[in-house]
């Protein structure tokens, strides 16, 4: 992608993260007195969600300037037709995934979007998306609806 793209995605990403922090500060604690609380998940999702945002801006910069030094000063660069489409279909996926997520369930519905992502980003290599796709899927609703008894929508029922 372009430098430009990637900074100000880490600009939005960062203020995502400050604001999942702020409201996930906003979530009681546990009744029990437990360390580990409600909170405490969305809590570390937003503190590393703001961590990588900071090193996605870094590294672009770092880059930017590494090319700067290389060849002085350069035009910037335009976002090509190919990654505008990429992002869009990934888009696309991500608004199709949030809406059939209860219809069709979690393991199907990760399964499917996973699949088109790593296709959309490196065409090719579909066995290894496949495996991916379907570790990925199951193994998180293994680990999160039997291991740690929390519920997803499970496969459908028609």
């Amino acid at each position: 992608m372009s430098q430009t793209f990637d900074k100000m995605t880490s600009i939005v990403l960062f203020i995502i993260g400050i604001l999942f922090i702020a409201q996930a500060t906003q979530i009681s604690d546990s009744a029990y007195g437990s360390a580990v609380g409600p909170k405490t998940f969305p809590l570390a999702l937003g503190i590393v969600l703001v961590l990588l945002s900071l090193r996605l801006f870094y590294e672009t910069w770092r880059q930017a300037v590494k090319a700067r030094l290389a060849k002085g000063p350069e035009t910037p660069s335009k976002t090509s037709s190919i990654e505008i489409k990429k992002f869009l279909l990934l888009f696309v996926s991500a608004l199709a995934y949030v809406f059939f997520l209860e219809i069709v369930g979690y393991v199907i519905t990760t399964f499917i979007f996973l699949l088109i992502g790593f296709q959309t980003m490196e065409r090719g290599k579909i066995i290894s998306s496949v495996i991916i796709s379907v570790a990925f899927s199951v193994g998180i609703y293994y680990l999160f609806s039997v291991i740690l008894g929390g519920s997803l929508p499970s496969f459908p029922t028609f």
